[in-house]
């Protein structure tokens, strides 16, 4: 049945497995610091949408730094796919951050001297993927977040909703199970926000992908299967 509260995502009531676990999550940067992070758990499923709500300042980052294997938590563990990740070697993480995880910031991060294509089309060809196949799986992403007239233009040629665009097709171009999105659209006017976040969750259902998407936009976080907010230092289920 579909969920009348969230119209974009349809419920399920199979259970899935988890893609990521974080469980009771630690974090301060200094023996003096409070911690930013105190006994955090959170699980995400199998194409399961997670909103991640607070203020800035509160943590947002620093969780999905964690998830994402980039920052490490102070005690804690994290499990990717039911495989317990602290004792990976940074090798392996980095294989899968590249292979599993796409990152979107708030800031595109585009190369200003690629491209749109050439920009979405680097981590296939960091992963070793084919060039024609890297070339064909961009353009065919940009397509679909409405830039196919764009794919030669550089980033000073674009909006900055297309350039956004840009960064979400390059984050999905290699079919990461999972997406982490830190205020992916925190830079746009209100009518462009809504525009790019309902083309991203359209290609993230269609994948079967799961993602935690940090956000102030409540309205935005209403379309998530589930809404979290970071509250000092604790996370709260809403």
């Amino acid at each position: 049945m579909r969920n009348v509260n969230r119209p974009d995502i349809i419920e399920s009531d199979v259970v899935k497995p988890n893609v990521i676990e974080l469980r009771n999550i630690f974090k301060r940067y200094s023996s003096k610091d409070s911690f930013v992070l105190d006994d955090v758990s959170l699980h995400v499923k199998n194409s399961e949408v997670v909103a991640l709500l607070g203020p800035s300042g509160s943590g947002k980052s620093t969780l999905l730094h964690i998830a994402g294997l980039i920052d490490s938590p102070t005690e804690g563990s994290i499990f990717f796919e039911d495989e317990k990740t602290e004792n990976l070697a940074d090798d392996k993480k980095t294989s899968l951050r590249l292979r599993k995880i796409g990152f979107v910031y708030q800031y595109h991060h585009l190369l200003q001297e690629f491209s749109a294509l050439e920009n979405v089309m680097l981590p296939m060809l960091i992963a070793g993927k084919r060039r024609e196949n890297a070339k064909e799986k961009a353009k065919h992403l940009l397509e679909m977040l409405k830039l196919k007239d764009k794919i030669a233009m550089f980033p000073s040629e674009l909006s900055g909703g297309q350039k956004q665009r840009v960064a979400i097709a390059r984050a999905m171009v290699n079919d990461p199970v999972l997406l982490l999105a830190d205020e992916p659209t925190g830079n746009l006017d209100p009518e462009t926000a809504q525009s790019v976040f309902d083309d991203m969750l359209q290609i993230m259902k269609a994948n079967q992908m799961s993602a935690i998407v940090a956000t102030h936009n409540y309205d935005l976080a209403k379309k998530m299967h589930r809404q979290c907010s970071i509250e000092d230092g604790k996370l709260i289920e809403r």
